[in-house]
């Protein structure tokens, strides 16, 4: 029989309010895996609650000691790391290599910002007054709202959970409906690892419910949030109203450009994991395919010969490069797209397809697809589709494939492929992104370089590396005054 996992509230693991569940689904075969608690507003009080009761005391728990319990916490993810990357595997469907990566991500940063608890820098400055003595610090920002996406259910929960530990914060998470099972994982093995109770809460259940409850309560000090640019906007907006600090990961629409000098093989292989790895089902994934037409027809022929003969299925399945999509709402989302790109005129070199019949019929499938004589403007080079679809857009020189790049709402991640130092390090300057690779595909993060991008995509935040902290303290200026007398800055300059 399947399991039920409940909420976690105050240590403890319980039934919803509702008395409910939904189920959570393996997208490759249609299988149910488990179920998790449909919960209510009440649920997500409850956690709170709990969380505020437990702030003070953990806040006062000196930060190396929090650290320690992090590094316990990364050591049983390693020895659980074949477990873990299978259970991902059946509830993500991306395949076994791709999986043991995000487990891997998800030791990294957790033994990354472990090491911050024995550092949480500040700063000394020269006071501008005679016997007085000048510092910053770093304090947790309160109670954090975190609200986490299916495409990478264990490593972004760590991105966001361990930092904010370390700080001393105390959490409410909601990890996504779709992919609640890593995240429940997550939070067991925190638990194991000796986290006290309230500290760290997840209440699953709908965006609608638990997610809108978090972004509005009002004594919810910070959220974070990874998801779709819509849904950010409306939690940028509820911390807005009550000055809650607020951290936004959103969509991509990522470009990787090859230009004529460029090492054809390489970016073809580029192209193909950052277009079709996790079936195209990342925030970075390779969407537009930016070539300099001196090589384009060359390139394509390669691509599109590649792209024919990768394998599509279950991710348990070795071989496998493209899994499923992550559900049919998300499936039906993506062939609409490929639908709006053939009636804009972009033309389609392979794929296209819906894939459900032998070994697909229960699951959700899509061809890898790929579209040439794309224009700037057309829907599938401007909106993120989230899935296997690339596009192919044809330019003349640098200047215009860096013009291209930068004509999206989105600023995540961009790749450049070239041999001409000169324009590699141009293009880092020029590209509006902020993640560059060069020679290299769009995708690729890790755990000790800060990860976020610009314009529509974020909203200035960044998360893992050495920025991983400050998405969950605040600065605290702090003045010693030891020369017995009053002292006033500015006015007491130059005088004895």
């Amino acid at each position: 029989m399947a399991k039920t996992y409940s909420n976690y509230i105050d240590g403890k693991w319980v039934k919803s309010e509702s008395g409910k569940t939904f189920d959570n689904i393996n997208p490759a075969t249609g299988e149910m895996l488990c179920r998790f608690q449909a919960s209510t507003q009440k649920d997500v009080l409850k956690a709170v609650t709990a969380a505020e009761k437990a702030f003070a005391p953990w806040k006062n728990t000196p930060a190396p000691k929090r650290g320690e319990i992090l590094y316990k916490a990364a050591r049983i993810m390693e020895e659980r790391k074949e477990e873990l990357a299978k259970m991902l595997t059946q509830e993500n469907g991306k395949n076994m290599d791709e999986s043991r990566g995000e487990i891997q991500e998800g030791i990294d940063i957790t033994l990354y910002v472990a090491g911050e608890g024995r550092r949480l820098f500040g700063e000394t400055t020269p006071s501008e007054l005679s016997n007085k003595f000048c510092m910053t610090i770093r304090e947790p920002v309160g109670i954090i709202g975190m609200i986490t996406p299916w495409n990478f259910p264990f490593a972004i929960p760590a991105w966001k959970i361990p930092p904010a530990l370390v700080a001393g914060n105390c959490i409410v998470f909601k990890p996504s409906s779709d992919a609640p099972w890593l995240g429940a994982r997550l939070v067991e093995i925190l638990e194991e690892a000796g986290l006290p109770p309230g500290v760290l809460n997840m209440v699953t259940g709908s965006g609608g419910v638990v997610g809108k409850e978090i972004a509005n309560n009002p004594k919810i000090d910070g959220l974070s949030f990874t998801g779709s640019t819509s849904t950010g906007k409306d939690i940028y907006a509820a911390g807005a109203a009550r000055l809650a600090g607020v951290g936004l990961e959103m969509g991509g629409k990522n470009p990787q450009i090859v230009l004529k000098d460029a090492d054809l093989d390489l970016a073809v292989d580029g192209a193909i994991w950052g277009g079709f790895g996790t079936a195209g089902q990342r925030c970075t994934a390779t969407s537009r395919l930016i070539i300099e037409k001196a090589v384009l027809d060359k390139f394509t022929q390669k691509f599109v010969q590649r792209v024919r003969n990768i394998k599509v299925g279950n991710g348990l399945d070795k071989g496998v490069l493209t899994g499923p999509i992550i559900n049919g709402k998300q499936k039906d989302k993506i062939l609409a797209y490929i639908k709006i790109g053939k009636e804009e005129g972009a033309k389609l070199l392979t794929g296209g397809n819906a894939l459900e019949e032998g070994k697909y019929g229960k699951g959700n499938f899509i061809e890898p697809t790929v579209f040439t004589n794309v224009k700037k403007t057309m829907t599938i080079a401007q909106e993120e589709i989230f899935g296997p679809v690339v596009s192919i857009m044809p330019v003349s020189d640098f200047e215009e494939a860096i013009e291209v790049a930068n004509s999206t709402e989105y600023g995540l991640s961009a790749s450049i492929y070239t041999n001409d130092v000169t324009k590699a390090f141009r293009a880092m300057r020029m590209l509006e992104s902020g993640i560059v690779y060069v020679n290299a595909p769009t995708i690729g993060a890790e755990a000790h370089m800060p990860f976020g991008g610009i314009k529509n995509t974020g909203n200035g935040k960044r998360e893992a590396g050495s920025e991983a902290i400050k998405e969950f303290t605040e600065l605290k200026s702090i003045f010693v005054d030891y020369s017995g007398g009053l002292q006033r800055a500015q006015i007491d300059i130059g005088k004895k």
